[in-house]
């Protein structure tokens, strides 16, 4: 067993745009890291830009999206009520963790991309030479983070997240705010994808990125290992 201790930091943002859907976290994308933390004896808590219950995307519980993941979670009263309970980000300290890893689902692009509560708080793990991950929509959190240089931290850094050719074929391209590869290129991140849909995370020094909802496993994988948990 581990002392290990991760925050996973969830989206509060539950409107997909202007039409009229919903949105929110992808039960893939957290279920997934979830259980591959608690697996390892990793204790984990949740955060929220807005705290209390953190908004999970309809689709992402249709049967087509279910997985070994998700199945568990829908048994899964204790952690239910931890995502209904989530702890508003501003009281979150870096300095009460070992690493933090940010579920995707298109809510983040909304309000985790530009949040100065959020930006500090990775600034501050990466300060500290402490891990920060995401996977999916979530890398959009790491898009505004900078060092103490000014320079902002994914540049000339290896960077995933999901593809243009992804948000085409849900054909949201033009309901979401920015389209995450673009961004994350425009930032001077090195971007690396596989084939859509496909599983494929990186990790460069202290950051890691998944491309899509299959990454999600890889990616906490990635971050377990550089905790050496």
């Amino acid at each position: 067993m581990t002392n290990k201790k991760v925050l996973m930091v969830l989206t509060s943002h539950s409107q997909l745009g202007d039409t009229g859907n919903k949105t929110g976290f992808w039960v893939e994308e957290f279920a997934s890291p979830y259980y591959a933390f608690i697996d390892a004896g990793v204790e984990v808590t949740l955060a929220t830009p807005a705290g209390g219950q953190a908004p999970i995307d309809p689709t992402s519980e249709l049967s087509d999206f279910q997985t070994p993941a998700t199945e568990r979670y829908d048994l899964d009263e204790t952690a239910q009520q931890l995502i209904s309970n989530t702890t508003p980000l501003s009281k979150i300290s870096s300095d009460d963790f070992d690493a933090v890893f940010y579920p995707g689902g298109h809510g983040p692009l909304w309000d985790l991309t530009d949040n100065v509560v959020s930006i500090n708080l990775l600034q501050s793990f990466l300060s500290s030479d402490k891990a920060i991950a995401a996977v999916c929509h979530a890398s959009a959190a790491f898009l505004n983070i900078k060092l103490a240089s000014g320079e902002f931290a994914i540049k000339g850094k290896t960077v995933t997240g999901f593809t243009n050719s992804e948000e085409a074929a849900v054909e949201l391209t033009d309901v979401v705010p920015f389209l995450l590869q673009d961004e994350l290129i425009s930032r001077g991140g090195d971007y690396q994808s596989a084939q859509d849909w496909h599983a494929f995370a990186v990790q460069d020094g202290l950051i890691i990125t998944g491309q899509n909802p299959a990454s999600s496993e890889l990616a906490a994988q990635k971050l377990l290992s550089h905790l050496g948990a």
